[in-house]
């Protein structure tokens, strides 16, 4: 019998030690099949997916992939949480946002939602949301002791505070037990609405802050939104950055205004979106608390005053009104990265909150996502699950970098007001976008119900209309909105007319042969709102132009593979082009005998990896669709 080593860990012990290079020999053998030859590191970057920021996604990490000491969860640099029982013991808090401008009907929904799981309320008030004087009708039966209340009223921000602090007055609520956010935000609200003047926004702030440290433990005075940036574009790296640049900021007005170093870290709370992408998420969390420490560091705080305090938001950016229902997949997603990330306040957006105001299943939806996430799947229940993890550890290390340079950045720019001011942050955010709508146009990232397995058919959600967002910031931007315009134009074409526009699909040869790009094609018209005619059985280019014809539609795609291509694609487009098709597409590239198509009839080819919003808006042009 062997006698296994005594390490503590010797279940494998029998085997021989694998190593990075005969994996990559393995990596080697899969690509030369693929017609890719790379060799060692080379082919293992072959695998790696490139992220913002310059970062990537690796196929492999090991032991080697080191990252610094995250430390232990509640102590510095506070990468593992905030606290040492993380959300263990309780959960995160589930915070859930309230906008409607009608009170009475503002105050049932909060009703509801405390009664079935919410534990705090995020109230959008003054011009984007509840009117300020109308929070007392809102908070009717709220029992305020039990419940911390989160405002956000943009430039309203000193009235709703004050608002809310009488409202603790009148129902004799010991300042000790008020719990929650008032909400000053001045730098995110002049990212969100234009507005450069801050002297006096960030001094009633202070203000707050100072009566707050003085009178009111439980509440803080500040919120740091880091929304305006995501949704304007940003990276993770960008939004993190500017978050870091908008703290320090507020720590200065307020150690100005008197407070310590320590008493100022406690009035801020920091605000981050959770996106679909966990992985991300995860490591976003971690490194804003990372980053932070490190701020409260340099600043001359206690340690222990370095921890941030987190509300994560699900993203509105990955929102869609196509298909709104998929959202449920992708705030659920988002939740589990806020959560496992180690966020003390999640906030989950209705599916259906792309298209106005939620509904009551809606609201329900969303607060059950975090019920079930905690309740059914205990995600709280350990600290840090993502603690060890070599990609999670080495993602969190690199984003934290990145983030870190573009913070400096804004600080030698003058610093967020800055930066803000001179259309740096603007400039820099709008270059990230404009490379991810590229993506999104290519397909490279899908959106499923939009860009990938849209569904023509699906009856439209309906909701009341959301008050306008401020004008005159940055922009408000989301993945869905090239494809929207394309579907919006289907849609006038279907009222107008009676149908959709149409294209022909000519598959050629056996169902092994189209199948595939068949597929391909009707997901890519689709996606611009185009229905597709499939015609799976012509036997000639004459029935091919026939079954063309009695179809209504008024272009046409060859769907089959290239050797049957070769075989009948020019004489199947020149029937269709005979038989009044404005445009002829091939699905696939065409290779060597591109010219060959082109003379045949074949106008454009269609591929994965292609712009397909340019494809699709210049199909609709030539069918006249307005």
């Amino acid at each position: 019998m062997t006698v296994l080593p005594d390490d503590g860990f010797s279940l494998a012990a029998e085997f021989p030690d694998a190593t990075r290079q005969q994996w990559q020999r393995l990596v080697e053998g899969v690509l030369s099949k693929a017609g890719t030859a790379a060799e060692g590191p080379a082919a293992e970057e072959a695998l790696a997916t490139a992220l913002e920021d310059g970062l990537a996604t690796r196929p492999l990490y090991t032991a080697e992939d080191g990252a610094p000491d995250p430390g232990r969860p509640g102590f510095p640099p506070f990468t593992r949480g905030g606290r040492p029982e993380g959300t263990a013991v309780t959960g995160w808090d589930v915070r859930q946002n309230h906008a409607r401008s009608e009170p009475r009907r503002a105050n049932e929904a909060i009703l509801a939602d405390l009664e079935n799981g919410v534990t705090s309320l995020w109230l959008t008030a003054g011009e984007r949301g509840l009117p300020v004087d109308a929070l007392p009708a809102a908070l009717d039966g709220v029992y305020l002791d039990l419940a911390p209340v989160v405002l956000d009223a943009g430039a309203e921000f000193e009235a709703a505070a004050r608002q809310l602090l009488r409202l603790y007055d009148e129902r004799e609520l010991p300042r000790t037990a008020a719990l929650g956010n008032l909400g000053a935000d001045p730098l995110g609200t002049a990212a969100r609405s234009g507005g450069d003047d801050l002297a006096g926004p960030l001094a009633a702030a202070a203000g707050l802050a100072v009566q707050c440290a003085r009178e009111y433990p439980g509440l803080r005075a500040l919120t740091v939104d880091a929304l305006p940036y995501h949704e304007a574009g940003g990276s993770a790296a960008q939004e993190l950055g500017a978050s870091l640049a908008t703290g320090v900021a507020y720590l200065r007005a307020l150690t100005d205004a008197g407070l310590t170093v320590e008493e100022a870290l406690a009035q801020l709370e920091f605000r981050y979106a959770a996106t679909a992408d966990q992985f991300l998420t995860i490591a976003k969390l971690r490194a804003a608390r990372r980053l932070w420490a490190r701020v409260a560091e340099v600043s001359g705080g206690a340690p222990a005053a370095g921890a941030q305090r987190q509300h994560a938001v699900t993203s509105s950016v990955m929102m869609t009104r196509r298909d709104p229902w998929v959202n449920m997949l992708r705030t659920t997603v988002a939740c589990l990265g806020a959560g496992v990330g180690g966020a003390d306040a999640v906030t989950v957006l209705p599916f259906d909150h792309a298209l106005g105001l939620p509904d009551a299943f809606a609201r329900r939806i969303a607060r059950n996502t975090s019920t079930i996430l905690l309740e059914e799947s205990h995600l709280a229940r350990v600290i840090d699950p993502a603690g060890g993890s070599w990609y999670v550890e080495r993602l969190t290390d690199e984003l934290a970098h990145a983030a870190w340079e573009w913070f400096r950045e804004i600080e030698r720019a003058g610093g967020q007001a800055a930066a803000l001011r001179s259309g740096l942050v603007a400039e820099r955010l709008a270059a990230t976008w404009e490379d991810r709508r590229a993506d999104l146009a290519a397909r490279r990232e899908p959106i499923t119900g939009v860009s990938e397995f849209p569904h023509l058919g699906e009856e439209p959600v309906h909701r009341d209309p959301a008050p306008a967002a401020p004008a005159g910031g940055l922009p408000v931007v989301r993945r869905d909105e090239a494809y929207e315009e394309l579907r919006t134009r289907s849609d006038a074409h279907l009222a107008a007319t009676g149908d959709r526009p149409r294209a022909f699909l000519a598959a050629l040869g056996p169902a092994a042969a189209h199948t595939g790009r068949l597929t391909f094609a009707a997901n890519l018209f689709q996606a611009g709102g185009i229905e597709p005619v499939p015609c799976t059985a012509p036997e000639t280019p004459a029935a091919s132009a026939a079954a063309f014809a009695g179809s209504g539609a008024t272009v046409a795609c060859l769907c089959s593979s290239d050797t049957l291509y070769a075989e009948h694609a020019e004489a199947v487009a020149a029937a269709l082009k005979e038989a009044g098709a404005r445009q002829v597409f091939l699905a696939g590239r065409p290779g060597e005998r591109r010219e060959a198509y082109r003379r045949a009839g074949v106008d454009e080819f269609v591929f994965a990896g292609g712009d397909a919003v340019a494809v699709l808006s210049t199909v609709l042009d030539r069918m006249g669709v307005a």
